[in-house]
C-alpha cells in the first residue's frame, strides 16, 4: 500500500509535469515477462492512482493481459524530460485485478467509439486486412445500435501494487539524484542511490 507521502508525492510530480507541459504525463511504459523469461514492454494510460497503486486497463486477451496474469509482477517508468532538467518514477510490484463495479465505472466513461472498439479488437491477435477490423467495429455498432454499450469480460482493469518506487532527477554531468523507497517487513524504506 503507497504510504500518503508516497502518493502525494507522485501527484505532485505528475501535475508539475503536466504543467510544464508534457503531453500525456499519464503515459507510463509497462514491462512484464512471459514464461520463457522474455520481457515485453509497452506504454499504457495510467487511469487510477489511489493508495492500492496505479491503474490501467487492458483486454486480458491481450499479450500483456495473458503474461500479467500468468506472472503478476510489472515494472513501470514515467518519465517526463519537460519537468525540471529531467524526471523519471520506477515502480515495481504485484499486480491485481480491480473490482467489476469499478472497471464498468471506468468503462461507461470512456468515448462510445472506444467501448465499442473493444468489443472489435482481438488485441495482439493477427489480422489479415483493416477491413477486417472494420467490419468487426461496423458489426459492434450494429449490435449495440440502441442504449450503452456494456464492459466485454475480458477488459477490465489492473492495478500495481507498489513494493519499490524510485524518484530519479536529472543533474548536470549525469549527477542524478535517485531516491529509492522498497517495502519490507511491513513498512517503507527508504534509501538514496548513487548516479
Amino acid at each position: 500500500m503507497l504510504s500518503e507521502e508516497l502518493l502525494s508525492t507522485f501527484q505532485r510530480l505528475m501535475a508539475e509535469a503536466e504543467a510544464a507541459g508534457e503531453s500525456d504525463a499519464n503515459a507510463m511504459n509497462m514491462a512484464t515477462t512471459q514464461a520463457d523469461g522474455r520481457v515485453s514492454s509497452r506504454i499504457v494510460l495510467l487511469k487510477g492512482l489511489d493508495t492500492r497503486g496505479f491503474t490501467f486497463y487492458t483486454n486480458f486477451q491481450s499479450d500483456k493481459g495473458r503474461q500479467l496474469l500468468a506472472h503478476s509482477r510489472a515494472a513501470l517508468c514515467f518519465h517526463w524530460k519537460q519537468l525540471r532538467d529531467g524526471v523519471q518514477v520506477r515502480v515495481e510490484g504485484n499486480v491485481v485485478a480491480i473490482d467489476s463495479a469499478e472497471a464498468d465505472r471506468y468503462f461507461a466513461s470512456r468515448p462510445r467509439e472506444s467501448q465499442l472498439g473493444a468489443w472489435a479488437s482481438l488485441q495482439s491477435q493477427t489480422l489479415p486486412d483493416r477491413a477486417t477490423f472494420d467490419q468487426r467495429y461496423a458489426d459492434a455498432e450494429q449490435l449495440y445500435a440502441e442504449g450503452s454499450v456494456p464492459r466485454p469480460p475480458h477488459w477490465s482493469g489492473l492495478c500495481v501494487m507498489p513494493d519499490l518506487i524510485e524518484f530519479w532527477f536529472a543533474a548536470r554531468f549525469r549527477l542524478h539524484e535517485r531516491h529509492r523507497h522498497e517495502w519490507r517487513d511491513n513498512a517503507w524504506h527508504y534509501r538514496l542511490l548513487y548516479p
